[in-house]
């Protein structure tokens, strides 16, 4: 029988951003200890790819493929009958004694390249030539597929919590049968008729008492998002149509000093996060000789998924826009305005605007939401993305290679050359900048900013805090001795952490 499953539209709203120079994968460098997988420094591939084989059934997404439905341009997912396991999990290695500034370049020169839309929409390189036999994994997945949290749940099923050198069988597959274009054009009419009477039977049921008390919040949330998308910020240096290649550049910061600060200040997580990358944003501008643009408004995802969605592929995240106060000179000034303006976006509870634009969008067609990705793509409404993904507080391992470090990466949207990801693993918040190459030359400078913005924001806490090792081998010194810490499950939600 025919099977098949539908995106959702801002599952396809990724795809219709994705363009030459805007390709819409996010990715994760994960750097492991060497175990029973490298002998002699080299890594087993073999014994990789018939470890991620086995592991393939908890991610049927990932022998699935893309498919348009005729005349409305949607996509729906399909099983991919010629999927080819070595494809997908890739091999390459850096001259040896390879260092972080190689694997920075060999990771961007991998994230440069789009992903084949006739196969899966995933790729793991695996890395080997790292100083001391360590290796990398560059994990890319395209956005339609997998949100930040989504995507830690892919990496968990990947991986495991406990050392093994153990492969168990991989199971039988058997890919379903494609439905034919007249099917999967009939069943979206019909989808769309039904959708439709949803939407009568919920303007009807706007008189009940719930309704009449959630409904001014929604709109006030819708009013307020549209208020500050219509204002346009100035643009920075950066805010220029980006070109197809790429930088990247890596810093960490540890969470117990995060923790430290928000003791002393108040606030979260997430608050900490934007204070730092606002003060290293300024530092980059001045060191540049640039001005300091006010306001400096970034994008901040921000989680929707719920508890009972947790191991689900797709994307369930709305957003926040955060106007961060760069002009501001005293860090602890910058971390107040930024704890005010978050506790007003929960209060307001701005997510449920994108919430509902995005559910609005269902009623939509491809076709519709291609031609509204282009003109976001062309729109200046912001100047950064900053995303914080909650990761495991615990080691994990790839068989018996433990992970150690875990950088992400955020695609670039049109005019924004630069953009920061975060992700927290065992101890540490990891960072990731991506830049465009010749926008953001200088992209190294920036994560030292960062560094500094947050040992600023330490001292003003009053907060120990040792600077991070600029170098690969410092780090992995640190490291080597450093107890495993058991920690609790990530908050559903970024912004609220």
């Amino acid at each position: 029988m025919a099977a098949y499953e539908r995106l959702s539209a801002l599952d396809g709203a990724f795809l219709a951003f994705e363009t030459t120079n805007t390709y819409m994968h996010v990715a994760l460098v994960t750097v492991f200890e060497p175990g029973s997988l490298v002998d002699e420094g080299r890594l087993n591939i073999d014994k990789v790819r018939r470890y991620f084989a086995s592991r393939l059934h908890l991610v049927p997404r990932y022998r699935q493929k893309l498919r348009m439905i005729p005349l409305t341009g949607d996509a729906v997912w399909i099983d991919d009958a010629q999927f080819d396991i070595d494809y997908h999990v890739r091999h390459a290695s850096l001259p040896r004694p390879g260092g972080m500034k190689q694997l920075q370049r060999r990771c961007a020169e991998i994230l440069e390249r789009p992903l084949d839309r006739q196969r899966p929409l995933w790729e793991s390189w695996f890395i080997e030539g790292l100083a001391g036999d360590r290796f990398a994994m560059i994990t890319k997945v395209h956005h339609c597929m997998v949100d930040g949290v989504a995507g830690v749940d892919i990496l968990a099923a990947l991986l495991s919590l406990e050392p093994t050198q153990a492969i168990e069988r991989a199971r039988a597959w058997t890919p379903r049968p494609a439905p034919a274009d007249r099917e999967l054009f009939g069943d979206e009419m019909a989808r769309r008729a039904r959708s439709s009477a949803r939407l009568l039977r919920g303007i009807g049921s706007l008189a009940s008492r719930d309704t009449r008390e959630e409904l001014p919040k929604r709109m006030g949330a819708l009013f307020n998002l549209l208020r500050t998308g219509a204002s346009v910020p100035p643009e920075a240096p950066f805010n220029k149509p980006i070109g197809p290649h790429r930088r990247v550049a890596w810093t960490e910061t540890p969470i117990a000093a995060i923790k430290q600060i928000k003791t002393a200040l108040g606030g979260s997580l997430n608050d900490v996060v934007l204070t730092t990358a606002a003060g290293a944003v300024r530092r980059f501008l001045e060191s540049r000789n640039e001005p300091v643009v006010d306001p400096f408004r970034v994008v901040v995802p921000v989680s929707v998924r719920s508890r009972d969605q947790r191991g689900q592929t797709g994307n369930r995240v709305s957003a926040w826009i955060v106007d961060l106060p760069i002009d501001e000179l005293a860090p602890k000034r910058r971390y107040a305005r930024i704890v005010e303006t978050t506790r007003m976006l929960k209060h307001d509870e701005t997510a449920l605007a994108g919430q509902m634009l995005t559910e609005a969008a269902e009623l939509t067609t491809g076709n519709i939401l291609n031609l509204g990705a282009r003109f976001l793509n062309q729109s200046h409404l912001y100047n950064m993305i900053v995303t914080n993904v909650p990761g495991p507080h615990i080691p994990l391992y790839l068989q018996d290679c433990r992970m150690r470090e875990a950088f992400p990466h955020v695609p670039l949207f049109g005019d924004q050359g630069l953009g920061i990801a975060l992700f927290s693993y065992d101890t540490t918040l990891y960072w990731g900048v991506a830049a465009d190459w010749d926008l953001v030359p200088d992209v190294e400078e920036l994560s030292r900013h960062i560094d500094e913005a947050f040992a600023e924001l330490c001292a003003a806490a009053r907060v120990g805090h040792a600077a991070p090792s600029r170098g690969a081998r410092g780090r992995a010194a640190r490291r080597r001795d450093r107890p495993a810490r058991v920690g609790v499950e990530p908050s559903r939600s970024v912004a609220g952490r």
